[in-house]
């Protein structure tokens, strides 16, 4: 019998028989575990179910199921990964991005809010230079000052031409001696002093100039802080532009206060000496420009003239201010004479005036029921 020997060396192989069947399945190749120092991978088991008649989805390349099919006409849909939002992004990236509508809200409204403030600032500014402009020709029918008393007022305007230049030459260098030469509402050293004297709690060195007391008789208060008195400044500026020296003058002795419930130089003249205010004498002017600082404790004497016997007590406070401006006045209108005032435009003399509707000439009848309530005809 011969022998075949194997190409291969080694001894020789018998017949290939068929072995007997098996019912192990086939085992799947093992997958890989989790990397080393990876603890967030996860391992995903791709074997199917045993249920082998129960519908079971197929996988993508990654493990995940795919995402449900879109309906017809439905946009395309983002994809669904475990641990993202629905668009598959990181959870904090999908929290900032839900917060993003919210953040614009807030930016459109504050926008909006801006806008608003920003209109309402312009039709102030409008309004206000408005007001200020039409002072140039419309006398004010009432002021914060004389709509602040409660006790009521009694005024009535008269141009500045049927108003005697002795008292106008008395209130301008009682008052503001510099106002018809200055340019502008004031001297920007006296109110940076005015100012360091108020924070020091000192007594003010020099006083508000006329525009200043006209913007504050208008339009503020008798409140004596740093807020107030920087919105004086403010508008006291704006009204030197608006208004000129001469029709500065005319709104001051107009509706500046005489009494405690007199303003303006046509009351005051006829409630006091009982006579127009274009026929006021020196002494009688000089009298009114030293109620100017304190015309609060003073009241019309029996027959006419100043009587400091007042309830509050105060008089002696009024009384002062006069007997100063006695002392001051006469030499310096003796020394200046109405020069001043004619610097200012106001020329000639009142009496010299035509008469006219608005001249003052007659008592008004609040005047005469004032006076008729006090007693002291």
């Amino acid at each position: 019998m011969a022998v075949r020997v194997h190409p291969g060396g080694g001894p020789p192989r018998g017949p290939r028989t068929a072995g007997p069947p098996t019912d192990r399945p086939v085992p799947p190749p093992a997958r890989p575990g989790p990397r080393p120092g990876n603890p967030l991978e996860t391992t995903y088991d791709r074997t199917p179910p045993a249920d082998a008649d129960r519908a079971v989805p197929p996988y993508d390349a990654v493990g995940w199921p795919p995402p449900p099919a879109a309906e017809p006409g439905a946009g395309p849909r983002r994809s669904w990964r475990p641990g993202g939002g629905s668009d598959g992004r990181p959870p904090a990236e999908a929290e900032r991005s839900a917060r993003r509508p919210w953040r614009r809200q807030r930016r459109t409204r504050r926008r909006g809010l801006l806008r608003t403030l920003g209109r309402l600032l312009v039709v102030a500014f409008l309004v206000q230079a408005l007001v200020l402009a039409s002072l140039r020709w419309v006398d004010p029918p009432t002021t914060a000052f004389m709509a602040a008393n409660p006790d009521g007022a009694v005024q009535q305007s008269v141009p500045v031409e049927h108003v005697s230049r002795n008292l106008l030459a008395a209130v301008v260098a009682h008052e503001d001696a510099q106002l018809p030469y200055r340019s502008g509402a004031f001297d920007w050293d006296e109110l940076v002093a005015r100012a360091q004297a108020h924070l020091r709690g000192d007594e003010d060195p020099s006083g508000s100039t006329i525009p200043q007391q006209v913007a504050k008789n208008l339009f503020l208060n008798q409140e004596l802080s740093a807020w107030r008195k920087a919105v004086e400044a403010g508008l006291a500026a704006e009204l030197a532009i608006a208004v000129d020296d001469r029709r500065m003058l005319e709104l001051y002795v107009n509706h500046a206060q005489f009494g405690p419930t007199v303003y303006g130089v046509c009351a005051a003249s006829w409630y006091y000496f009982d006579t127009p205010p274009d026929t006021l004498y020196p002494d009688q002017a000089v009298q009114l420009a030293g109620l100017l600082p304190s015309p609060g404790h003073v009241r019309r004497a029996p027959g006419g003239g100043l009587d400091f016997q007042v309830e509050d007590g105060l008089g002696w406070l009024s009384r002062s201010h006069v007997l100063n401006a006695q002392k001051r006045l006469p030499g310096h209108l003796e020394r200046l004479g109405f020069q001043p005032i004619e610097d200012l435009g106001i020329t000639g003399l009142a009496a010299d005036e035509p008469d006219s509707d608005d001249d003052c000439s007659e008592r008004p009848q609040e005047v005469a029921d004032l006076i008729a309530a006090e007693g002291t005809a």
